[in-house]
């Protein structure tokens, strides 16, 4: 089976701080799998680290109000490619984010508030019939 996951699972500092959200539920889970490693938010250019960015009123921004939506939505179209090219089976991707968010996303006040609602990659998986899986329903 071929499963594309959210790089920052696997261990890539990709995330907005420089950081990672390894997975160990992940490693067991692609465990014999060939895997594809995105990272929607890199592929759309953006530096690591880098400021927070959160869905607000469907566009994504930063706390200060500055858009990043073309840049998020650039990476998700080169992230759903990569996707198709590879003929991925299903998708790992990283919780809560705005580009990767399966079930749930900051509400885009910036306070930590979860909302049920798709990251920028997911609802563009959906929307291509594609299979993601949020990293916590593992």
């Amino acid at each position: 089976m071929k499963i594309a996951v959210s790089a920052c699972l696997i261990g890539e500092n990709c995330k907005y701080n420089g950081g990672n959200n390894y997975s160990e539920k992940v490693r067991d889970y692609i465990k014999g799998h060939e895997v594809i490693p995105v990272c929607p938010e890199v592929l759309g250019g953006l530096s690591i680290p880098r400021e927070p960015a959160e869905i607000v009123n469907g566009i994504v921004s930063l706390k200060d109000g500055t858009s990043v939506d073309k840049e998020f939505r650039e990476g998700a179209r080169a992230a759903l490619e990569t996707v198709k090219e590879q003929n991925v089976d299903i998708v790992i991707l990283q919780s809560r984010s705005p580009s990767c968010g399966v079930n749930t996303i900051y509400d885009g006040s910036f306070s930590g508030k979860i909302i049920s609602g798709q990251g920028i990659f997911a609802d563009l998986l959906r929307k291509n019939g594609i299979k993601a899986i949020n990293v916590e329903d593992l």
